[in-house]
């Protein structure tokens, strides 16, 4: 097993990558693995957009919250551009064919999912809305994976949700990041003989997952499920990749 590890900083993509009507051309390794970066990161700012307008959302008080799929889509595009330098409503002539073709399905699967989720931000009376960063990101993942050749996934080691429960790669990869300090570490390792690239970003808990996640430990939490007793940057799982050296 081949590996490469990288720190999540702006780099400029160096090679070009063809797209055909039959699907992937093989691709420069680099190359590839700067596009799942970019693909973990849009999703991450996704959930982190969700997380500043959590007390918004979960506002009883107030019907139409404003946080529209438009308001949504701005916030996270000064916030993407912020961290890599890429502008998705402009996306440059030099960036791979690819990654021009996959940055825009996955900011429409998110716009998708905030505006799916409209009729409950929205709704006055209740607080909580089970609108959150993991299940946002869950459903991006999901709508995306569906239209794409890429597999985006949000996986734990402690899954609330079943669909996130790990494959035995990123099992592996999970137990050794929970040994290790937090960090922004993007790994990306090519499997099978080289024919697909595994990819993970670690996701920590901040201080606001707190009141879901944190102590005491087997108390449920306002969803129903029993808090894990974490602390703030404990691990909480991963954005996890899989992008296929060629379509077959």
């Amino acid at each position: 097993m081949k590996s490469r590890v990288f720190i999540l900083t702006p780099l400029s993509l160096m090679f070009f990558l063809m797209w055909s009507s039959i699907g992937w051309a093989q691709a420069p390794r680099e190359e590839a693995e700067k596009i799942a970066q970019h693909l973990a990161t849009l999703l991450n700012v996704g959930r982190l957009i969700v997380e500043r307008n959590q007390t918004l959302i979960n506002d009883p008080r107030t019907g139409d919250k404003g946080f529209t799929p438009e308001v949504f889509e701005h916030e996270v595009v000064d916030e993407f551009i912020r961290q890599t330098t890429i502008d998705l409503k402009h996306l440059s002539s030099h960036l791979p064919s690819l990654e021009k073709e996959l940055l825009p399905v996955l900011l429409q699967s998110s716009k998708e999912v905030v505006a799916d989720a409209q009729l409950v931000i929205n709704q006055r009376g209740i607080g909580y809305k089970n609108f959150i960063p993991a299940t946002f990101g869950s459903q991006a993942a999901r709508k995306f994976s569906a239209r794409t050749h890429v597999k985006i996934k949000q996986t734990t080691l402690n899954p609330r949700n079943l669909k996130n429960t790990p494959d035995a790669y990123e099992e592996i990869v999970l137990k050794r990041l929970a040994t290790q300090p937090a960090s922004d570490t993007f790994i990306a390792e090519w499997i099978d003989n080289d024919t697909t690239l595994r990819a993970l970003i670690p996701i920590y808990y901040s201080q606001d997952c707190l009141a879901c996640h944190g102590k005491p430990r087997g108390i449920l939490d306002i969803s129903g499920y029993p808090r894990e007793g974490a602390q703030e940057g404990d691990l909480a799982g991963a954005i996890s990749i899989q992008i296929p050296a060629n379509n077959r």
